[in-house]
């Protein structure tokens, strides 16, 4: 007999779930990708105007590391009360805390006006960034997974992620108009400021939507069941944290391996490729972002797609299709850019981010059905963003600096082809969870917990053997 957690939401209920997932995920990735971009494109210029061309480089894409460092912290702060409290609040706060320090940089003064003050203060914010995006991605895909009906789990899980693709159009687009309109001195000037300041109008659109939304029935369900379980047994829950790492530490390790490829891949697609481009490749900024604005469509196009594949054929073919592609594809990657003309890095960049994709996609509802409900949260984001930190947060970094030290791109491709063979490894010891209903995970956890206390319990009470 299904449960009442378990039980199918309706058409239009769902699509309001997605639709309110999907917006705060594309502001959110918005706000994230609009910074990587001005990184690469402005920020060496404005707050490290000192500094050698690619030195200054660096040190951008340093802070725009940072904001990777506070991840974990966001993943296990808002993993916490997201696992106590329930996912909808946590992700309104998550919106308000990214949006507002986005608007904040618009408003930023720069070396010229306050020195070494103004790349202090954009760290900062930009740590404010990180915190929130650490506590968005797991309570956002776990809206869905929890209220979409299991045997299309991957497909609705993966709307969330097209956040992703979409926020980088978004970001991509905005920054594209504007190179076009403004001269390279206008935009370096104010020009650069627009973006972010157009967050505070995104964020008011989000919480509107993301409000009108109702907290998963899945989770409900299960804090009912605890909360009955202390009435009755004075049996008090573990912190979400101490649990994952007591019973879900496998799948951490699972998911933080997973994430390996899908990170630094794209990273390495999206933002890196800005950098190349214009360097080695001798390409015009304008002609590498508008490569990427049409490869994040394709992108956001092929997402549901992979989604919808791994309901039928499983999470775990899914991803390593995109693991493997992404290995393979890195030494074409780079040859087609190294062409110099815009079909060959379009080609290059939408092939890369399509097989990005089989990754991302099903991550979701994979990540989603590792873990018990009420530590899914707290699992989920531990798991995708500790990873964050060695993947996509030096990513960017360690590809600048490899093309400073060896000026090849292969010392790159290899790098990337590194983490693809971690992916696989990680994947080849997952268990596939397409079949896995998120309820049943919740009973074998608790069974398991009984039983464990119990021993525990028996084995404190028997008296010592002589």
């Amino acid at each position: 007999m299904s449960s009442p957690a378990s039980a199918p939401p309706t058409p239009s209920s769902l699509k309001r779930i997605v639709a309110a997932s999907l917006i705060g995920t594309t502001i959110e990735w918005y706000d994230f990708f609009l910074y990587g971009s001005a990184a690469a494109l402005v920020f060496n210029k404005l707050f490290f105007p000192e500094s050698d061309p690619l030195v200054g480089t660096l040190l951008s894409f340093l802070t725009y590391a940072v904001g990777f460092a506070a991840r974990p912290l966001g993943a296990l702060v808002f993993g916490h009360y997201g696992d106590r409290l329930g996912r909808k609040k946590l992700l309104v706060l998550s919106l308000l805390l990214m949006g507002g320090a986005t608007f904040a940089i618009g408003l930023l003064p720069t070396h010229a006006t306050i020195g070494s003050a103004a790349p202090v203060l954009l760290t900062v914010l930009r740590l404010v960034q990180g915190f929130a995006l650490g506590g968005e991605w797991g309570g956002a895909v776990l809206l869905v997974s929890e209220h979409g009906d299991a045997r299309r789990r991957g497909f609705w899980a993966s709307w969330p992620q097209t956040g992703a693709p979409a926020g980088q159009l978004l970001a991509t687009g905005v920054l594209s108009a504007l190179t076009a309109l403004l001269s390279d001195a206008a935009f370096t000037s104010w020009g650069w400021r627009i973006p972010f300041l157009l967050s505070g109008v995104l964020v008011i659109v989000g919480l509107w939507i993301r409000l009108s939304v109702d907290e998963s029935p899945v989770f409900k369900a299960a804090l009912a069941q605890a909360e009955q379980r202390k009435a009755t047994t004075g049996q008090v829950e573990k912190m979400p944290l101490v649990a994952v790492l007591r019973h879900h530490w496998r799948d951490v390790l699972i998911a933080m391996g997973a994430r390996m490829a899908e990170n630094i891949s794209y990273y390495v697609i999206t933002a890196f490729i800005l950098v190349y481009a214009t360097t080695s490749a001798g390409l015009s900024k304008q002609t590498a972002l508008n490569a990427v604005l049409i490869a994040s469509a394709v992108h956001f196009a092929v997402i549901p797609f992979w989604g919808a594949l791994s309901d039928r054929i499983g999470r775990r073919p899914v991803y390593l299709i995109g693991a493997v592609g992404v290995g393979a594809w890195m030494f074409p990657f780079f040859a087609l850019i190294d062409a110099r003309s815009f079909g060959s890095l379009l080609l290059a960049v939408t092939v890369g981010l399509v097989l990005h994709g089989a990754m991302y996609a099903p991550q979701a509802a994979f990540f989603s059905e590792m873990f018990a409900t009420r530590m899914r949260y707290s699992g989920a984001s531990i798991g995708a963003q500790f990873s964050s930190v060695a993947a996509g947060a030096p990513a960017p970094l360690i590809a600048t600096a490899l093309l400073a030290d060896y000026g090849s791109s292969t010392p790159i491709a290899l790098y990337v082809i590194a983490a693809a063979l971690l992916t696989v490894v990680a994947i080849a010891c997952a268990r596939e969870t397409r079949d896995r209903d998120l309820a049943s995970v919740d009973a074998g956890s608790q069974r398991d917990d009984s039983a464990r206390d119990s021993r525990e319990s028996s084995a404190a009470d028997a008296p010592a053997s002589a």
